[in-house]
């Protein structure tokens, strides 16, 4: 697959992988925190910053019957998905200063839009790219404005069979979508190691034929770097400045020391990778005298067999290989040799 331009960063499989840093709903509320979480997420290393687009009347109703209330379990049980939405916002108003930011800082400002009106709003904000989060990766008519802006898609997958990112991918490119990256994702938050299932990353490239990444809901980095080891290009987190200030994701979000190591770690694991190869690499190369060698331990005399007791295979390794060990054995020295020298075949 071709790598995709975004700006001034290069993604795709020759360059480090692409970190996300997901502020979400973590600005708790305060335009001045948010930019603050843009400062820390730029000095972490991250190469972008997203956030989202929506408003709690564009995402449900203000109803409070059973089926918009966010059932007993998870971290946000209790709470109707109203009030979550109104909660977790980011009022769009802070769009224009975040993005504004970003650039100041060197990363792309980008956003999930979750309908339509979303789209028209951050066009106007000149977006370079979109993400469809994995709740709308479903929303044929959603996936159709974003494609038709003709600018990069990342779509997470979380949910979605193999089927429905078909017809997902199908509807984009149809629509115009000409550099698509699907991220590998598991809607649970925080989601667990086990079910993260990043061996799905291969196959997905192999079978949608485009990039692909990890949005990662797990605590610390383990699977963002199994997932660089299987070929993620693109890895996103959300990112807080400290859990303990709380906010509707900051359980699972990284802080900055954790998301500075993130960067590089991935960084490491994709330099790690490098290239099918046997044999000494250039920087081994002076590392070969260190292996064993055949040499003289012990005075010979002209004629003088050599023997167990006057050979061995010692480091370093400028004499014959040990593999000739068993063939010199019995024979005859040329001429006198000092203990130390190492064995060659005039020697003999």
């Amino acid at each position: 697959m071709d790598p995709i331009l975004l700006q001034n960063r290069m993604i795709g499989l020759t360059a480090p992988p692409f970190v996300i840093a997901e502020m979400s709903g973590n600005h708790n509320q305060s335009l001045e925190r948010a930019l603050e979480i843009v400062e820390a997420a730029a000095k972490a290393g991250a190469h972008a910053l997203k956030i989202q687009t929506y408003t709690a009347d564009t995402m449900t109703l203000n109803l409070t019957q059973d089926e918009f209330v966010i059932g007993s379990k998870g971290l946000w049980k209790g709470h109707s998905l109203y009030e979550l939405y109104k909660k977790a916002y980011t009022p769009w108003e802070w769009h224009e200063p975040i993005f504004k930011r970003c650039s100041e800082l060197g990363m792309i400002g980008f956003s999930t839009p979750f309908d339509e009106t979303a789209v028209d709003f951050l066009e106007k904000l000149h977006v370079p790219c979109y993400k469809i989060a994995s709740f709308e990766n479903t929303d044929i008519p959603l996936i159709k404005k974003a494609a038709k802006t003709g600018k990069p898609i990342i779509i997470s997958t979380g949910l979605a069979t193999a089927a429905e990112i078909d017809e997902t991918v199908r509807t984009a490119q149809e629509a115009g979508c000409r550099e698509l990256i699907l991220l590998k994702c598991t809607s649970t938050y925080p989601a667990s190691p086990e079910n993260t299932n990043v061996k799905t990353i291969p196959h997905m490239k192999d079978l949608f034929q485009c990039q692909v990444g990890l949005s990662d809901h797990t605590l610390g980095s383990g699977a963002a770097v199994a997932s660089v080891a299987l070929g993620a290009t693109v890895i996103e987190k959300h990112f807080t400045l400290s859990r303990k200030d709380g906010g509707v994701d900051a359980s699972f979000s990284m802080e900055p020391d954790e998301f500075k190591l993130l960067v590089e770690e991935t960084k490491r694991a994709w330099q790690a990778l490098g290239a099918i190869k046997y044999g000494p690499t250039n920087s081994e190369a002076a590392s070969k005298k260190y292996r064993r060698s055949l040499y003289v331990v012990k005075e010979m005399k002209k004629g003088e067999v050599f023997t167990r007791a006057n050979v061995k295979a010692i480091r370093p390794g400028y004499g014959l290989p040990s593999k000739y060990y068993d063939i010199i054995l019995g024979k005859k020295a040329a001429l006198p040799i000092k203990a130390g020298t190492a064995v060659t075949w005039d020697l003999f």
